[in-house]
């Protein structure tokens, strides 16, 4: 095939690119490549053949098998598929795989171009304790927290009264592979400390066979903001503005918008830069998130730097004019970005909520079902990324998310109003889902009037959409997740997750709770 015009004079020129992803996420992979006069090449194994990402891959590829753990997670299966296709790249996508930066290193190594950060980057951003130490190194603001090293049969209370002592209560006892609010407990007061941190310890080892864990002081009454930067291989290092994701259920994010309500001009230069020197202290390259959590008075603490593209990242895309993956794609053939730091604006309001196939009535409990009717609205300012059709089916296999659902207008209360009008003619039949709790959340005083926090759907909110499952309902399924985690962790090796429907990461939690309803 001809090398595309643009990329004629890119110092590592590429013509194919291999998606190692499924679903909304590799949909919207292949779309930009092939936006950007390359073939993008999709996978698939056995229980795929069907699969609506597969319609928009200029090749596909087979891998034979029905487990995650030889197919979509196996990196010797993705790079031989790669090679079997001619293909010159890999693009992980945006699932966990993404971040795992053994499969970075092997892509590498197999001579394939990695359209991601350098391995060493994702490693030292992938543990929570190196990349806290690496922030206090580069001067960005942390949460006070103090690590600790528990040798096996060895009574962690010592230790963990210790660092509780030093941080204070409320703590967070956090895993160190954590990711997607698993392996984070609360503790509020002494006598449970034991008991959430064996619980912490015990998820992070099923979620990503890892139960390190660490004591960070808890920030209440928070804004969860995200950061995008965006940095090439000459050392140029910009940031697209900000996400407040601050409406969160038990940590997983509901509702994200761009920009954040709570941002002024001076709150947004000072945490771009900490960002850009988060970034430059692990010699970064191409698109990544720093998290940040805000305190009311405008103080702002790293929580994290996601090493991959964003759920979420329509929105900024909507924010700025700009395509983070046709980005991704120069960026790896070695060029410069294309737009300096004072060339980035914000033009209007983006919202995005995710819609999943679940049931608020009862603890949001996922509802599987074939999908009977899939239909949304269409018209000006609104984006839908989904990676389901009509037919297709939500099992206990994979997450139930099944699109989202994205709208961008001049500002902050039409936007609003265009993503409820969105949501209320979005029609869904087959399973249960979470749009009249989404638009219940974007009709509250406190959203509108730009008041939530991280705490504030857990704590602070009464939803008339949901219901609490019976105690019965929960100690048996997180019985059974447990179980399931220890044999996922077992038979999937250094898979530190498995991934799902949608191409995101699967809570074990979520997927066994399907079966209790």
């Amino acid at each position: 095939m001809q090398v595309p015009e643009w990329m004629t004079n890119a110092p590592t020129p590429f013509t194919s690119v291999l998606v190692a992803n499924r679903g909304e996420i590799a949909i919207r992979i292949l779309k930009a490549i092939r936006e950007c006069g390359l073939v993008g090449i999709g996978i698939h194994n056995d229980l795929d053949s069907n699969s609506m990402h597969l319609d928009y891959a200029d090749k596909i590829v087979h891998i034979p098998g029905e487990d995650l753990a030889s197919t979509y997670l196996s990196s010797q299966a993705i790079i031989h598929a790669a090679r079997s296709m001619g293909a010159d790249a890999i693009h992980p996508g945006y699932g966990f795989l993404s971040e795992r930066a053994d499969f970075a290193e092997e892509v590498i190594e197999s001579g394939l171009i990695w359209i991601g950060p350098p391995p060493d980057a994702i490693r030292v951003m992938g543990d929570k304790i190196s990349a806290r130490e690496s922030m206090i190194q580069a001067s960005v603001p942390v949460i006070p927290g103090k690590s600790i090293d528990v040798k096996e049969g060895e009574d962690p209370l010592p230790q963990l009264a210790a660092a509780a002592a030093q941080v204070g209560y409320p703590l967070l006892l956090k895993a160190s592979a954590g990711g997607g609010g698993k392996g984070m407990r609360a503790v509020k007061e002494p006598k449970l400390l034991r008991m959430e941190y064996e619980a912490a310890s015990r998820e992070a080892t099923a979620a990503f066979g890892d139960g390190t864990v660490y004591v960070e002081s808890l920030l209440t009454g928070a804004r969860h903001i995200e950061i995008q930067i965006f940095a090439d291989s000459h050392g140029n290092i910009i940031h697209l503005n900000e996400r407040d994701c601050s409406l969160q259920r038990r940590h997983q994010k509901v509702i994200e918008e761009a920009p954040s309500p709570a941002m002024n001009t001076d709150l947004r230069k000072r945490m771009g830069n900490a960002a850009i020197d988060a970034a430059r202290a692990v010699n970064y390259e191409g698109a990544g998130t720093v998290e940040f959590l805000l305190s009311s008075n405008n103080d702002f603490f790293f929580l994290e730097m996601n090493t991959r593209l964003q759920v979420e990242h329509p929105v900024t895309e909507l924010i700025t004019g700009l395509d983070l993956v046709h980005m991704q794609l120069r960026v790896a053939s070695g060029q410069e970005l294309q737009i300096g730091q004072d060339e980035v604006g914000i033009t209007g309001h983006s919202i995005e909520a995710r819609l999943y196939a679940e049931d608020p009535s009862v603890g949001f409990l996922p509802s599987i079902g074939m999908i009977a009717k899939f239909q949304t609205p269409q018209g000006p300012g609104i984006r839908i990324d989904s990676g389901i059709r009509e037919g297709d089916h939500v099992t206990t296999s994979f997450d139930p998310m099944l699109a989202k659902l994205i709208v961008h207008a001049p500002d902050r209360l039409s936007a609003i109003r265009r993503l409820d009008h969105v949501l209320s003619k979005t029609v869904l039949h087959g399973v249960k889902s979470n749009i009249d709790f989404c638009r219940e959340i974007l009709s509250t005083d406190v959203f509108r009037e730009k008041g939530v926090t991280t705490n504030y759907l857990d704590d602070g909110y009464h939803s008339h959409q949901t219901n609490k499952p019976t105690d019965a309902t929960l100690v048996i399924v997180a019985s059974a997740a447990d179980k399931f985690g220890l044999q996922r962790t077992q038979s999937a090796s250094n898979s530190k997750t498995t991934m799902s429907h949608s191409g995101h990461v699967q809570d074990p939690f979520l997927t066994l709770s399907k079966k209790f309803p």
